[in-house]
C-alpha cells in the first residue's frame, strides 16, 4: 500500500484512538470522580448554561481532562505511526497538529480556564509526537 495512503489511514485511526481515550477519561471523570459534575453537565441545554457550568468546574476535574488529552494524544500518535509507518514521527506530528486544531475549536466552544488553554495546547502536539516516536519500528 502507498505510504501516503497508510499515513492518512494512520492519522484517521490515531484520531479515533485519541478520541476514545479522551472519552474514557472524561467518562470516568464525570461518572466516578466527579459524579455531581457529570449530572450537572447532562442537564445543560445551551451554550450559556455550559459556560456558566465551566466557570465553576473544580481544577481537579479539569486536570483529569488534561491528563486524558495527554494520554489520548500519546496513544493516538502511537496508533498513527504504527499504521502509517512513514518517516519517524511524521504521522504523529500530523495527528498532533490536527488534535491541536481540534483542541482550539473545543476551547472556543466551551471556554475553559486560561491555565487549561495553555496546558492543553502544550500536551497535544508533543504527546502525539512522542507516541509516534515510541512506535517507530527499525
Amino acid at each position: 500500500m502507498n505510504t501516503r495512503v497508510r499515513n492518512i489511514l494512520g492519522i484517521i485511526a490515531g484520531f479515533i484512538a485519541t478520541s476514545a481515550v479522551m472519552m474514557l477519561f472524561e467518562g470516568i471523570n464525570g461518572h466516578v470522580i466527579y459524579p455531581e459534575l457529570g449530572a450537572a453537565a447532562a442537564q445543560v441545554k445551551d451554550a450559556a448554561a455550559m459556560r456558566a457550568l465551566m466557570a465553576n468546574v473544580p481544577a481537579g476535574a479539569m486536570a483529569v481532562v488534561l491528563l486524558g488529552w495527554a494520554v489520548g494524544a500519546f496513544v493516538g500518535g502511537w496508533v498513527a505511526q504504527r499504521i502509517g509507518r512513514g518517516d519517524a514521527g511524521r504521522a504523529g506530528l500530523m495527528l498532533g497538529l490536527l488534535l491541536t486544531a481540534a483542541g482550539i475549536a473545543n476551547n472556543l466552544m466551551i471556554p475553559p480556564p486560561m491555565w487549561f488553554w495553555i496546558a492543553g495546547m502544550l500536551v497535544l502536539l508533543p504527546g502525539a509526537w512522542l507516541g509516534a516516536r515510541t512506535a517507530v519500528t527499525r
